[in-house]
């Protein structure tokens, strides 16, 4: 059978072979044996609902051991025997080509070298699914085979609902991921309710087919870390020399290093998953590779001395570096971590004193012992950073939960007034009020020929037009705007491409519509060969509410509500989006965050032009308005500046009281 015969076919109605995992890849850990033995039985059911009766003795038998092994029923024997990539548009049997450029979308978060975990469909995040299981993906993939520019494909959390009629204006998916009653929404509800085959955590770009592979949070990181040094260094000062110290080298946290060497600096990041350590060195993210920590602490010193610009993965846990460091008293100009903290007991933090193996075995075989353990190590890594701290070190919370979860555990991590912790996020310090409030935010795109060539004019499409609206913006702005100039300008000698054709940099509503329009008009002359997919990370100005990161920088006591994600979601889904999500769960964690997302396919015609135009201005500036509501200062100049030069829009602002006239009331 051919490639295409294969996606048409959906669910085989023969038995494949059966499967076992391949060795070479990365996979998810054992997960929690939590479901009763009645629970179990439902488990069973709910997976073999997919398949003819005929069939259910034999999976019956697969699926339980898969559930004893793995804590999941991942349905390895009915993995695709063709190479999981994104091919190019015109490869995909398809009548919408929007569901064509969606397929493209759904196998590049798949792809061995995007995915972290590719067999378990998890891209990212430790837990951050494409779909629960392979029958959903054949499912899935049949339906955008067959759909047409007038039905609408539903899924529930990775299964395929089914194809409802619907208008060529309507999205053709509707994806919903982890959206539990709020009081069925903690940790271990997740790990019953997934293992069930009932729900899952999509991350934020995961289940939302948007992740182009590490280089999203390249940008995020070097625009974040280039920030944290202006922040930390004198006027002048340079960044050579200077250390970022962090953890992390799977999914979006392997291109922590890579960020570094554009902002131009040493970085540290310690991996206790060798082959996670290997594959970014392999790709080229990462520089060098040290095992031992007397090595690195001579590395280290000779890159300081030298004032060099160098990324060194640490083989190991970054407990011990934090500790060692301090001792060595080498130090720290910038710290963070970005381990996967949201998913701290079951494989997203790995305690110090345990190797990797053992981790992984006390995770299935004792979990309440594995989490005093981690909780231990989450106290001693906060008590070092302190220290490193004290000497006048810059720490920042990356947004992987890591104050939440330290404090948690207990760790002196409160500030004196007990109920906000005594460092930042990033998003507080730098990405709120720098980026956010103004409107700026991760905007990608990917070019579904497959063609460098096509990225490459994208480019430099994108930076012109940068150029011309830098040319005329505020001073407010005006650094953001140079930074991604500067960015997209040298993306391609950076290497950033991994998986698809894709590209990302921030924009505020003007830059994303002038862009997207520019690329419509480029395909429709010929000058871009086939279809652009726009999308975005949630992690944006409006399609996130989380307390903790995105929406950290709200103080009017909203940052807790979720309004305005689920608005965002509404409004793109009616004003042109191709394909709109919205997920409980993200980086920060399962019940902590509320995110959604959307793509938009570009085909160079007029109907592309007009839903770009409106679909783009609400994606920035919902967000823009209910942070002016709140009293931004940004955002008060940015949804200001965009009501002068939008008519239609109008939006309630707020009157801002002075203090006098709260004080000494009761």
């Amino acid at each position: 059978m051919t490639f295409r015969e294969k996606i048409l076919q959906g669910i085989p109605s023969n038995l494949p072979p059966k499967k076992t995992r391949n060795p070479n890849l990365s996979h998810a850990p054992k997960r929690k044996d939590i479901l009763s033995p009645e629970e179990k039985k439902l488990a069973l059911r709910n997976a073999l609902r997919y398949f003819p009766k005929e069939l259910h003795e034999e999976l019956a038998k697969e699926f339980i051991q898969e559930l004893k092994d793995f804590g999941r029923i991942y349905m390895y024997r009915f993995i695709p025997d063709y190479p999981m990539h994104a091919r190019a548009i015109s490869d995909y049997p398809a009548k919408s080509q929007q569901a064509a450029a969606i397929m493209l979308m759904i196998q590049n978060n798949l792809d061995p070298a995007v995915a972290q975990h590719p067999e378990e469909l998890i891209t990212y995040g430790g837990n951050g699914a494409v779909f629960q299981n392979w029958a959903q993906y054949l499912l899935t993939m049949k339906y955008l085979a067959e759909m047409s520019d007038e039905q609408t494909l539903h899924i529930y959390s990775g299964h395929p609902m089914g194809l409802f009629p619907s208008t060529p204006e309507a999205p053709r998916v509707i994806v919903t991921n982890g959206m539990m009653i709020p009081n069925y929404s903690k940790p271990d509800d997740w790990e019953r309710f997934n293992a069930l085959g009932v729900t899952q955590y999509g991350q934020m770009t995961a289940g939302s087919y948007m992740y182009i592979g590490p280089q999203g949070i390249v940008h995020g990181t070097t625009i974040t870390v280039m920030n944290a040094f202006r922040k930390k260094l004198q006027s002048g000062e340079s960044s050579r020399g200077k250390i970022f110290l962090t953890a992390g080298l799977g999914g979006m946290s392997g291109a922590q290093p890579k960020a570094g060497n554009i902002a131009g600096c040493i970085t540290v990041c310690a991996e206790v998953n060798p082959s996670a350590a290997k594959k970014r060195h392999e790709q080229g993210w990462v520089d060098e590779l040290i095992e031992d920590l007397d090595s690195l602490v001579i590395r280290v010193r000779k890159s300081k001395e030298n004032l060099e610009v160098v990324s060194i993965a640490f083989l190991g846990n970054v407990v011990d570096v934090w500790e060692r460091f301090d001792e060595e008293s080498i130090f720290v100009e910038l710290g963070s971590d970005q381990t996967s903290l949201h998913n701290p007991w079951a494989g997203g933090y790995y305690p110090a004193g345990l190797s990797f193996e053992e981790s992984n075995r006390l995770m299935a075989e004792n979990p309440e012992e594995f989490r005093a353990k981690v909780q231990e190590s989450l106290r001693r890594h906060a008590s070092a950073i302190n220290r490193h701290t004290a000497k006048g070190t810059y720490f920042f919370d990356y947004g992987n939960a890591f104050l939440l979860e330290t404090s948690r555990a207990g760790a002196d991590v409160m500030a004196e007034n007990g109920i906000d912790f005594k460092y930042p996020s990033y998003v507080q310090d730098i990405l709120g009020p720098m980026c956010f409030d103004y409107g700026f935010g991760p905007f990608r795109w990917v070019c579904t020929s497959g063609k460098a060539e096509d990225l490459r004019k994208t480019d430099q499409i994108a930076g012109d037009i940068l150029e011309q609206i830098k040319a005329t913006a505020p001073d407010s702005i005006s650094q953001q705007m140079q930074d991604n100039i500067t960015w997209i300008r040298e993306a391609e000698k950076n290497k950033l491409v991994v998986g698809s054709q894709a590209r990302i940099l921030y924009a505020d509503a003007e830059g994303r519509a002038k862009i997207a329009e520019a690329f419509n008009l480029a395909i429709a002359k010929g000058e871009i060969s086939a279809p652009i997919v726009l999308g975005r990370d949630h992690h944006d100005v409006s399609g996130t509410d989380s307390p903790y990161r995105e929406t950290s920088n709200i103080y009017d006591g909203s940052r807790f509500t979720a309004d305005m994600a689920i608005h965002n979601v509404i409004g793109d889904s009616f004003r042109g989006a191709t394909w709109v999500s919205i997920h409980n769960g993200g980086g920060v964690g399962w019940g902590e965050v509320v995110n959604g997302g959307f793509g938009l396919v570009l085909d160079g015609s007029q109907e592309a032009e007009r839903k770009l135009k409106s679909m783009l201005f609400y994606d920035v500036n919902n967000g823009i308005a209910r942070r002016a509501w709140a009293r931004n200062s940004g955002s008060l100049e940015a949804i200001q500046r965009e009501m002068d030069r939008s008519p239609k829009l109008k939006v309630t602002l707020p009157n801002l009281v002075d203090d006098h006239i709260l004080e000494g009331l009761d």
